[in-house]
């Protein structure tokens, strides 16, 4: 029970990562690859709290997700990263406006039921 609560911290500060970052970009605006366009999302950057945010999400889903990985082998910790689109989508509902439609409300409970089944698995509780 313990690793399945460090993975899914791991997911969710992954998906609030998403979450800071598009809100972020909301305030820079649309950017491209053009060095230009690149160089001034870096100078945004520096002054934009919801990308440090997102930036320090990161940071520590990927110390936690080492240390997941560290107890937990990977073909069943991997998969539990589809909960972050359940989390993101529905966050993303609330948070950012953004629609959740019937077909997304389906893949989600479709998530859910394989990682029910993972979560159940005999490798998992062993």
């Amino acid at each position: 029970m313990k690793n399945i609560l460090l993975i899914l911290s791991s997911v969710a500060l992954n998906a609030l990562a998403q979450l800071f970052i598009r809100q972020g970009m909301l305030k820079i605006g649309s950017v491209s690859l053009e060095i230009g366009q690149l160089w001034n999302m870096c100078i945004s950057f520096f002054s934009n709290l919801y990308l440090w945010g997102g930036m320090l999400c990161y940071a520590v889903s990927i110390i936690l997700w080492m240390v997941v990985l560290s107890k937990v082998n990977v073909s069943l910790a991997y998969p539990f990263l589809s909960v972050g689109y359940i989390i993101t989508a529905v966050m993303a509902y609330f948070f950012l406006n953004e629609p959740l439609t019937l077909q997304k409300c389906i893949g989600i409970a479709v998530i859910c039921l394989g990682v029910i089944i993972l979560t159940y698995s005999k490798d998992f509780t062993s």
